[in-house]
Order: structure tokens, then C-alpha cells, then sequence
């Protein structure tokens, strides 16, 4: 293992823990903190040179800022052009909805090769996986992450395992893993329940055969924080506020682990507000903020049409509430009407197609504008995280 890692992760690369700030030296199988039982997050060398003046010539995309990346600069990933998705400035929707004053984008992560931000983070765990020589990889999944992690193991030429809550993914996003030769195994209960089982399956197997890729793994989540490098990198500024979809609640600590890497390194001299976003009905987060409360009230059994969101006890909810109010940010819920309307508006107004968990972002920049938390000549940029082909059944069944 020593050998691995020495070549798979950059010089002075360590783990620490988000509960007690224990810090480890980088290993590909370490989730937890031994100490505390706590989240780990990757924490990058503080010697890191590089502008995005240096790399402009490259092809935007996740692998552009590998610099930035924790694995080393000559590892080879297993890739299909993840990232360098859209982003789609507002102009008819603003317009429609009297929305004065605000500059408003979508970065349509729809865009990428699976249709979802999880390429970003699969990209990254993938190729780790690949690089120590699994046979394959295991996820639980609300259907993104299935669908992904089903295409990046077909690619690498390792095998894939999804456990998903029987009747509780999209259809389109069970095709994608079956069509790239995924093993599916359904089972009662929720997505925290499928969850609960990989875990399980990892952590009491003395075998390291499968590599977990849920974003409990917090090399993973290093995909996703470039959707904070590209967004700096595309606008020339930083916006004022980033909406969110919060479901397991990796991707809004990801992208804020971005844009406060950008910042230490000084390649920005300010921040944004990060704003989630969660369906009424699988709001742990937002209600908890709501009423000032530190921890999450979890949810046995979230019920939203935003299946990809339909999550009841995030695993990463520290690492969230830490993201929101280190940026001074919040947490807002909105209903299935409200994400219903939103989907509409964004297909009809601007051509933007995207799932239900995406629409959440319009319908909570309505909600945070309407009630003073977005302010006038605020940029917003909103992360649309999926594609709208892949929840076909709820446009159809509600006849949008």
C-alpha cells in the first residue's frame, strides 16, 4: 500500500477529520476518523503554484485543474471528458418571474457524459479505484450515482454494484446502470437504507475487492469541487451566491471546498454565499436551520418527487451546515409544486431541461429573493445537477 501511495497522491496530501481535526496521511481506504468515528475531508498541500492564465489553453473539463487534484500529475484517469459544462445565463425566466436586478446563471451539470454531476466525482474514483487494483466498485445509489458509477467501471474494465431502494429510482437512471453491465440489487426500504448496506458490506468484509464510491468517500468529492473551479474560471468573478440541490449533502460541501481552495491559494479574494436547497418532504437540513437547531432532524421516510434529492439522514450533513455557515449562506425547502412549476419554467423559458432535484435551485432562488436573502444586483448561479432525461415518468405522469 505504501507504494500506492507514494505515486497516487501528491506530496504532503492528508486526510483530516471534520469532527476532531485528527489528520492522517493519505490512504485510498480511509473514510473515517479511527478516533472519532467523524467524516474525513482531503486536505491539499499548501505549496500549490498555478492560475488560470497558466492552464487557459486546455480543454475545460474536471482533468484541467489537476493541479489543483489530489492524485498525482502523472497518473493517467480514467475520463470521458467529464465537466466543462454550460453555463447558461438566465435572461426569459428572470424576465417572466419580475425578478429585477439579479444576474442569474445555471451551470447545467445535465451536460455531462452520464447526465449528472456525479461524473465529476466518479472520474476521480475511478481512476483511484482502478490505480489499487479492485475488482470493482460498490455504491448505493438514488439513481446519478448508479447510472455513473456503472459507465466510469465499464470504461476502467472493473465491475460495478448498485444497491438501490426498490421503487425509489427513476427509471432512466436504472436503464443507464443495466445498460453498462452494473449488477443491481434492489431492497426494501430507502436510499439510507441501501446506504447503510454498502457500508456495512465494506467495513465488516476483511476483503478490499470493492471499492465504496459513495461520497462518504472524500476523494470522490474532489471531482466535484471543480464545478467551483469552473464557475470562477467561466464567469471572471465569483457570484455572490451558489444555489445548491442538498440530498446526501456532498456536492454543496465539494463545490465550497472549491471556492475556499481558490481562495487560499489566491487565485480569489472573496467568497460566496452557498444557499441549499431540499424538498419539504426530505428536508432534515432546512428544517433543522429553520428553527436554529445544530443537528438535522432526520427523516425515516422522505417522500418528494425529486427522487435524486429523497433523502432522509445525509451522511455528509456536517460537512453542509459547515459549508452554509462558514458562507454565511442557509438552508431553504421548497415544495413538489414549487419544483414542478420550476421545471417547467426553465424547459419553456430557456430550453434548460433538467430532473426535479435541479429544478429546486429556481424554485429556492425565487423563495430567497421574495424574502430578502438574495438581494439586487446579486450573480446567482445555480447548479442544475442532473438532466431532465432522466426522470422521463414525472414529466410525463404530471403532464408539464
Amino acid at each position: 500500500m505504501n507504494k500506492h501511495k507514494s505515486r497516487l497522491f501528491k506530496e504532503n496530501v492528508l486526510l483530516r477529520c471534520i469532527n476532531c481535526g485528527s489528520i492522517y496521511e493519505a490512504d485510498p481506504w480511509l473514510f473515517i476518523c479511527p478516533r472519532c468515528r467523524g467524516l474525513l475531508e482531503v486536505e491539499m498541500p499548501s505549496n500549490i503554484e498555478v492560475d488560470f492564465r497558466s492552464i487557459a489553453n486546455r480543454r475545460m473539463g474536471v482533468w484541467k485543474y489537476k493541479e489543483l487534484l489530489p492524485l498525482g500529475n502523472d497518473i493517467k484517469p480514467i475520463t470521458m471528458g467529464e465537466g466543462g459544462t454550460p453555463l447558461i445565463k438566465l435572461s426569459r425566466v428572470m424576465e417572466a418571474l419580475n425578478i429585477n436586478g439579479i444576474e442569474a446563471y445555471v451551470k447545467f451539470e445535465g451536460a455531462n457524459p452520464t447526465g449528472s454531476f456525479k461524473d465529476r466525482g466518479m472520474t476521480v474514483g475511478v481512476t483511484i479505484a482502478k490505480y489499487i487494483g479492485v475488482k470493482g466498485v460498490i455504491v448505493a445509489s438514488t439513481g446519478n450515482t448508479a447510472a455513473s458509477a456503472a459507465a466510469y467501471a465499464a470504461r476502467a474494465g472493473i465491475k460495478c454494484i448498485v444497491v438501490l431502494p426498490k421503487g425509489g429510482v427513476a427509471k432512466g437512471k436504472i436503464a443507464q446502470a443495466l445498460l453498462h453491465g452494473a449488477e443491481v440489487m434492489e431492497l426494501d426500504g430507502t436510499f439510507d437504507d441501501a446506504l447503510e448496506e454498502v457500508f456495512m458490506n465494506v467495513t465488516s468484509s476483511n476483503s478490499r475487492d470493492l471499492y465504496p464510491l459513495n461520497s462518504y468517500n472524500p476523494w470522490r468529492l474532489e471531482g466535484q469541487k471543480t464545478i467551483a473551479f469552473e464557475v470562477v474560471d467561466e464567469l471572471g468573478i465569483v457570484p455572490d451566491a451558489v444555489i445548491v440541490p442538498v440530498g446526501n449533502a456532498g456536492n454543496i460541501s465539494a463545490i465550497w471546498k472549491g471556492f475556499k481552495e481558490l481562495y487560499r491559494y489566491g487565485l480569489i479574494r472573496e467568497l460566496p454565499r452557498m444557499i441549499g436547497i431540499q424538498a419539504e418532504g426530505a428536508a432534515p437540513l432546512a428544517s433543522a436551520w429553520s428553527r436554529g437547531l445544530d443537528t438535522p432532524q432526520f427523516i425515516e421516510k422522505p417522500m418528494t418527487i425529486a427522487s435524486a434529492i429523497r433523502i432522509g439522514r445525509p451522511v455528509n450533513w456536517m460537512k453542509a451546515v459547515r459549508a452554509v455557515r462558514e458562507s454565511k449562506g442557509t438552508f431553504i425547502s421548497v415544495t413538489d409544486e414549487e419544483i414542478l412549476e420550476s421545471i417547467k419554467i426553465l424547459a419553456r423559458f430557456e430550453g434548460i431541461g433538467v430532473e426535479p432535484a435541479s429544478a429546486t435551485t429556481l424554485a429556492g432562488l425565487i423563495k430567497a429573493y421574495n424574502n430578502g436573502i438574495i438581494e439586487r444586483n446579486s450573480t446567482v448561479v445555480l447548479i442544475a445537477t442532473g438532466h431532465a432525461l432522466k426522470d422521463p415518468d414525472t414529466i410525463i405522469r404530471y403532464s408539464l
